[in-house]
């Protein structure tokens, strides 16, 4: 007799499933970030009203009729490093259980214990760019980056001041990738 009450709620709440996301549709962006809450468990980030609606959409239908199956699970495992790096996280966030975030030291844009930025070479490096036809070149030292004769405060306020207009000053002198031409002194 359970079974045939739990399988009558079953067919319920799937009937109610187009009634559910066709509300989705009139509601405002308050709600929907509400209803988020409601059926993740966590605060949204996004204001999208597009985007919240269609992740409400499928986690009302993950819900009614179930997830992943077993075998899209082991084969999604299977694929390993083949997967696009946004899934391999999530998946890595739902099976990993929270651990504590790693010290500051370990982040790359965190400050060196005397202040300066980690992601600059050591003090001395001489960094070249041709930007136009001329070749620019900026040396690093322990209180700023000194680009004719003048101190700055930053890769990128040089980087501004050779192009005139913004310019991530890492990119800019091609640090993003280490194939920058430094040359240490």
């Amino acid at each position: 007799m359970a079974k045939k009450g739990t399988a009558r709620a079953a067919r319920t709440q799937l009937a109610d499933v187009p009634q559910q996301l066709a509300a989705l549709a009139s509601m405002s962006v308050p709600d929907l970030a509400e209803k988020y809450q409601e059926l993740y468990g966590e605060p949204t980030r996004s204001r999208n009203r597009d985007y919240l609606k269609k992740r409400l959409a499928f986690r009302i239908q993950e819900l009614a009729e179930g997830g992943l199956s077993t075998r899209a699970v082991a084969r999604i495992s299977e694929l390993g490093d083949k997967l696009p790096e946004r899934w391999m996280m999530r998946q890595v966030a739902e099976t990993k259980p929270s651990a504590p975030p790693p010290p500051a030291a370990a982040d790359a844009r965190a400050p060196a214990a005397d202040g300066r930025d980690a992601r600059l070479p050591p003090p001395g490096t001489v960094l070249t760019r041709v930007f136009k036809g001329t070749q620019h070149r900026v040396t690093v030292r322990e209180d700023g980056i000194e680009y004719e004769g003048q101190l700055h405060r930053s890769l990128s306020s040089v980087a501004k001041l050779i192009t005139g207009t913004a310019w991530n000053g890492f990119t800019f002198f091609n640090l993003k990738d280490g194939s920058s031409k430094a040359v240490p002194r």
